[in-house]
């Protein structure tokens, strides 16, 4: 047996969740209860695949683990722990004779390992110190991530006055955790917002989860969201974490939350309400603190007046409000997001696309977009698989245009304008600019070129190129 001496006095005590995976029950229960005296909160798992199947019910601070091990060993679970929860570090435990087994963990990724017979004293220096790591890894990437912020905010695009009013509005959200309600048609980017207001500010280094509660058959839906216990229903063989305690300290996404069925927006409003979730089969409540972001495709006003979904829950969801244009309602920014698509598509494909054609451009322009910016980038993959000669041109195009609606003039004539500029400015890049080739290209003299230059306030001088264009 092997055995822990401690000859240190006891430290602040410190916080955080350990899952200790061993199949040696007296050593196990041993390690659990003097880490559990020091203020950490353990887990015990008595094998590599008990561990698995905890951590993907929830997520831990710190894994402590045995290498040899039956049904799954420590290597076998330090493999699919790089993949399940990559930022999750693990100590191995190994025997003094098996040295070569604790050097292959390092390899394949473990943060430190500990010799058996273990020292009590050694156990709580090596977590402290890995803990430790983890938190200013955690505090340079949140830092880097807040100096990149004024040049990028995830994956949103436009520079249309709505989406900049958008984004400023997502900015200020980032920095609190109050609810918010994203409206708008399908395709028009609402998980994309959700996730630009989470990992853009308070929440970034917390869980996201998104839910399409469309997707869970009703039921099921209080079983997934809130979690239940053992024996709670026919299949329920263990207990289960809700998304709601799977999303605690982060963002909790209700992606089609006006599908709720009403019964269970009852319980939801509790939730909001109480901030404690009762699994189901289990009668004790269990504190989270989430932030909820919530978005539906439908006007939930009118379905509240419709008496489909409660007005109180709509209250607790509706704190802050964003209403997403659909695409045909921001023209000017399709010539963003199609070379966005076009560069993101090309390099998947190793396919030399460069440019999109003006016809091509002015039938994206007159497009109805039903299906908005899901359908662009859709379109636009099509093209890159269809295109030769390094250009998208019309007939690489599942559609061939139609007249714009009449209401969409002005924003139709500025969209015009900008894909104006940014193939200019795509084509100078091309040529190095130079500019008799530059305008050879683009099929005007080279006065000409100079004077879209002043119109369009485009950089003459290729020192001036590194201007961005489209992303914020």
């Amino acid at each position: 047996m092997s055995v822990i001496s401690s000859n240190i006095s006891k430290p602040a005590r410190p916080t955080g969740s350990i899952l200790l995976v061993e199949d040696e029950q007296v050593l196990r229960e041993s390690i659990a209860q003097l880490l559990t005296e020091e203020g950490y909160e353990v887990v015990e798992a008595v094998d590599g695949q008990d561990a698995y199947e905890k951590v993907v019910d929830r997520a831990f601070d710190l894994v402590l683990t045995d290498i040899h091990m039956p049904r799954m060993d420590g290597l076998a679970l330090l493999e699919r722990l790089q993949r399940t929860a990559p930022e999750t570090p693990i100590i191995v435990l190994t025997a003094f004779g098996t040295v070569d087994s604790a050097v292959a963990a390092m390899r394949a990724g473990a943060a430190d390992f500990l010799l058996k017979p273990v020292q009590f004293d050694d156990v709580l220096l090596r977590i402290s110190r890995v803990l430790e790591i983890r938190d200013i890894r955690r505090e340079r990437r949140a830092l880097s991530e807040q100096l990149a912020a004024p040049s990028k905010f995830q994956n949103l695009i436009g520079e249309s006055p709505v989406m900049a009013k958008l984004f400023d509005l997502a900015r200020k959200l980032s920095a609190v955790r109050s609810s918010v309600l994203i409206i708008g048609e399908s395709g028009t980017g609402k998980e994309l917002f959700a996730r630009a207001v989470h990992y853009n500010g308070i929440t970034r280094d917390k869980p996201f989860v998104a839910v399409n509660c469309g997707a869970i058959p009703e039921s099921l839906i209080e079983s997934e969201l809130f979690g239940h216990r053992k024996g709670a229903f026919t299949g329920a063989v263990r207990d289960r974490v809700g998304y709601f305690e799977a999303a605690t300290g982060g963002t909790l996404f209700l992606d089609e939350i006006s599908t709720l069925p009403f019964a269970v927006q009852s319980s939801l409003l509790r939730v909001l309400e109480e901030r404690v979730v009762v699994p189901v089969g289990d009668t004790k409540p269990r504190p989270v603190d989430v932030r909820i972001v919530a978005a539906s495709n439908q006007d939930l006003r009118q379905l509240c007046q419709k008496g489909q979904f409660r007005e109180d829950l709509l209250y607790r969801l509706d704190v802050v409000r964003l209403q997403l244009p659909p695409l045909r309602q921001r023209r000017q920014d399709i010539p963003l997001l199609a070379h966005h698509f076009l560069a993101k598509y090309a390099a998947e494909m190793n396919k030399k696309i460069l440019s999109i054609s003006n016809q091509a451009m002015r039938a994206m322009l007159s497009h109805n977009w039903p299906g908005n910016v899901r359908e662009l980038e859709n379109v636009i993959e099509r093209a890159v698989i269809f295109a030769e000669n390094g250009e998208i041109t019309a007939a690489d195009l599942p559609f061939q245009g139609a007249e714009a609606p009449p209401e969409a003039g002005e924003a139709l004539k500025d969209a015009l304008a900008q894909f104006e500029r940014q193939h200019i400015i795509y084509s100078l890049r091309r040529h190095r600019f130079d500019k008799t080739e530059t305008a050879k290209h683009l099929g005007i003299g080279v006065s000409s070129l100079y004077r879209k230059l002043d119109e369009l306030n485009i950089p003459k001088e290729a020192e001036d190129s590194t201007c961005e264009i489209g992303s914020v």
